[in-house]
């Protein structure tokens, strides 16, 4: 019912996505009178594979998560989180507020043991491939153990996605240099570089592009201003192409002609086709979309929630997560 644009975009993908997955069962939870006229005026009514789940309230992408917690306890936020804790769904698909979507989700399911802080993840484009990158602002400042269970959680989740045996994972620093980085980060280098995870080195922030490492662990501070960074340069580089390729004539003409490679460098770094970041360390799945994602890259958030259904992560997180912790006991 949030987002940017609620079911004006919400529906169109759901029936999209049915229409190609037809053993999935999607659960609309929402305010039914506002939910059956959108979804008959789309030629679809309600059926096995697609459902509505009545929620009264909404939560705004302007409220606190404290208000959302406490005054909004019949919200379609919380009655989803509700349903994946009771069994009914094994996943939540959001695009409404990601501050008290985190908040009430941990609320709800609660972390998975071992797990101090949930953290968000995804994949960003790079010049191999992809790259995932972590915590993208749900926690400000961590720990060293928090890094380290975000690299856990962050290698498990590049196996799973990417069908990866032994992801690379990076630390975020200011260099490569193992002099380089501050007491937490060095810290946390030293964990990892005593665990079995395929751990390899300090990776800067030119390294997210290159697909040289599958996961990039840093703190959310860090990680959302790179993610803003990234969203804001290539929205400049945008501009301007789009000024450059309309001066006048014979650059419009020029335009014309390197058409078909701007359309695939348009397609190659699309963010709806990365769209879906995971709410990792969870007992439960849950899938962030972008607030301003259309019908496309929300359907795309759908498929995440999909995959990491078929692959067990937060099981696969637990278990990798006790093994690891076992093993620096045991040394």
């Amino acid at each position: 019912m949030s987002g940017d644009f609620g079911p004006e975009i919400v529906l169109p993908a759901a029936i999209q996505f049915i229409k190609k997955r037809k053993e999935v069962v999607l659960i609309l939870v929402g305010q039914e009178e506002e939910l059956r006229p959108r979804l008959k005026a789309l030629g679809v009514s309600e059926n096995d594979n697609l459902r509505i789940h009545h929620a009264s309230q909404i939560v705004e992408m302007d409220e606190t998560p404290s208000k959302a917690m406490r005054g909004k306890k019949d919200s379609s936020m919380r009655i989803a989180l509700n349903l994946v804790k009771e069994g009914t769904a094994d996943a939540c698909v959001s695009a409404g507020n990601t501050g008290a979507l985190m908040a009430t989700a941990r609320y709800v399911l609660k972390t998975l043991t071992g797990i101090d802080r949930p953290a968000i993840i995804s994949s960003l484009p790079a010049i191999k491939g992809h790259s995932h990158v972590l915590d993208l602002g749900a926690n400000i400042d961590c720990t060293s153990d928090q890094l380290f269970q975000f690299a856990v959680m962050g290698s498990v989740l590049a196996s799973a996605i990417d069908n990866i045996e032994s992801p690379r994972v990076g630390l975020l620093n200011i260099g490569e240099e193992e002099i380089k980085g501050n007491d937490k980060i060095k810290v946390a280098a030293q964990l990892l570089t005593a665990s079995d995870l395929n751990y390899i080195g300090f990776v800067e922030g030119n390294d997210i592009y290159t697909g040289n490492v599958d996961v990039v662990v840093c703190d959310g501070f860090i990680g959302n201003v790179a993610l803003k960074a990234s969203e804001g340069l290539a929205k400049m580089i945008s501009h301007y192409m789009k000024l450059e390729f309309t001066k006048n004539i014979f650059t419009r003409l020029a335009g014309l002609v390197a058409m078909p490679v701007l359309k695939a460098f348009r397609k190659r770094i699309d963010p709806g086709n990365y769209n879906g970041a995971s709410l990792v360390g969870l007992r439960g799945i849950v899938i962030k979309s972008h607030g301003g994602a259309d019908a496309k890259a929300f359907t795309n958030a759908i498929n995440i929630a999909l995959i990491e259904i078929d692959k067990a992560v937060p099981q696969r997180i637990s278990s990798n997560l006790e093994l690891l912790l076992s093993e620096r006991q045991a040394d």
